[in-house]
């Protein structure tokens, strides 16, 4: 759990696709190492975790509300959602809310 947390850390400054390619080597070793047991539980918890990590890392690459409510309209949220959402203080509360869950899905 640290190396996905120091993986996806916001303030490490490299790209998203970087951060994936290093924690699909790293969730691909512990697969390997834990063949037997309840992987199936884990691997779920572990990838709503890094998934979320992910959405913090995002939004905080957007930075500013207008950029942030822009991308949203991208991703299809209603404009009422996207000026809620984007007016948002904290990462971690904001990436939790339902809107950015829908908009920042599995295909972003």
């Amino acid at each position: 759990m640290k190396k996905v947390r120091k993986l996806t850390s916001r303030k490490w400054g490299v790209s998203n696709s970087y951060k994936a390619q290093k924690i699909a080597e790293v969730v691909r070793g512990w697969i390997n190492y834990f063949k037997i047991g309840s992987i199936l539980t884990a691997t779920r918890r572990l990838d709503t975790i890094i998934r979320y990590r992910f959405r913090m890392c995002i939004w905080k690459h957007w930075k500013n509300p207008k950029t942030r409510y822009r991308n949203l309209i991208k991703l299809g949220v209603s404009k009422k959602n996207a000026k809620s959402a984007a007016g948002f203080h904290g990462y971690a509360r904001v990436c939790r809310t339902e809107t950015i869950c829908y908009a920042m899905s599995n295909d972003v």
